[in-house]
């Protein structure tokens, strides 16, 4: 796969993934109903809502800068892989299969996203190693 494809899915993926992740810590702290009424059956406290709002609109900050903040962008993976594996068990233990298709979407495009990233960054530029 030639570069300019790796990038683009990587780009593209990461804008996906940002909009996502971004619309939902902005549903999070501004006490959407939508987002707000599902994580409370889900069973999930009111500060933690917060915090996982805030998290996710530092990680979209730190994703969209191009060549920057390599290793933090591996954390802003994790976040986000923990973040959608928890919710999809979660929707799965209280809410029922159906409701985890988002989950799965988001799943898929973070790994290919993820992916992508790794191909274009190697590990010496992300850990500095020799």
């Amino acid at each position: 796969m030639k570069t300019k494809t790796t990038k683009t899915i990587y780009w593209s993926g990461a804008t996906f993934m940002s909009l996502w992740f971004g619309a939902s810590g902005f549903f999070e702290l501004t006490k959407n109903p939508v987002v707000w009424d599902i994580t409370q059956q889900l069973g999930y406290p009111s500060h933690f809502i917060y915090i996982l709002g805030v998290f996710k609109l530092a990680g979209v900050l730190v994703l969209l800068l191009p060549n920057r903040l390599l290793r933090l962008k591996e954390w802003v993976f994790a976040g986000m892989f923990f973040d959608i594996i928890f919710a999809f068990f979660s929707k799965i233990a209280v809410i029922g299969f159906i409701s985890t298709i988002d989950a799965i979407v988001a799943f898929t495009v973070l790994l290919v996203t993820y992916f992508m990233f790794r191909k274009l960054y190697t590990p010496e530029l992300i850990f500095g190693e020799e």
